[in-house]
């Protein structure tokens, strides 16, 4: 089988996954959360761009399906993993070494689950036009920005509030709750509404608190899909 590395799609990818391990290295060695969450935001960016281009280019192929995987794994996996451990151990004393290792460990677990998530989306056919589970960059994206704010406005989420939105964060990645993608079904209103209805209200909130509103933005898309997956459930019973 005759493999091509260096496509425009997989060039993409590997830009994400670059952009992945320049956020790792903001926030593990220079503390630098503000960096990490911008250098995530563009891995994003990275990450919309290759599937479309995989698509416009007729460049589908199964190398760039698991380059996509590993590339998400550092980006949207190991990242926000690494930004909850900056965030909840850089005032710790060597003192309260044990406490360090329960946070660390907790941590890194989401890494841990993103992985499951990532594995999981591979194989499940049934995610194309929605996915199951908390999708790992609106994971990432929203612990990035906890540590961006954190980083601009001096902020301490505390150690104790995180450690407690992280394995609650890493059951929704692999929980059977059916959320909704952004991919437009034309642009008519039917099968697009609830599309539309988060669009505005993002368009909302990012008016009133700019980038701010990420983590409440992440909050809604959260609600919306569980309720609507709860009436669905509700309905077919």
């Amino acid at each position: 089988m005759k493999i091509r590395f260096f496509t425009i799609p997989n060039l993409l990818t590997l830009s994400n996954l670059l952009c992945g391990t320049f956020a790792a290295l903001s926030a593990l060695v220079y503390g630098n959360l503000e960096w990490a969450f911008w250098f995530v935001v563009l891995a994003a960016v990275f990450d919309f761009f290759d599937g479309f281009a995989a698509r416009l280019l007729h460049q589908n192929s199964p190398i760039g399906v698991q380059l996509d995987s590993l590339a998400d794994m550092i980006s949207f996996g190991f990242v926000p993993a690494a930004v909850v451990y900056v965030m909840t151990t850089r005032s710790m004393g060597e003192e309260q070494f044990l406490l360090h290792c329960v946070y660390a460990f907790v941590s890194f677990a989401m890494a841990a689950f993103s992985a499951l998530r990532l594995a999981k989306f591979n194989i499940d056919e049934s995610q194309h036009e929605e996915f199951c589970g908390l999708p790992t960059p609106a994971n990432a994206l929203f612990f990035v920005s906890l540590g961006m704010i954190s980083a601009r406005t001096g902020f301490d989420f505390g150690g104790q509030m995180l450690i407690w939105i992280v394995p609650a964060m890493a059951w929704l990645l692999i929980s059977p709750v059916r959320m909704f993608s952004l991919k437009f079904r034309g642009f008519g209103w039917r099968g697009n509404a609830i599309r539309y209805l988060f669009l505005t209200l993002c368009v909302v909130m990012i008016a009133v608190l700019r980038l701010y509103s990420i983590p409440a933005i992440v909050i809604l898309y959260i609600l919306i899909s569980a309720i609507r997956w709860g009436l669905r459930r509700n309905s077919n019973d």
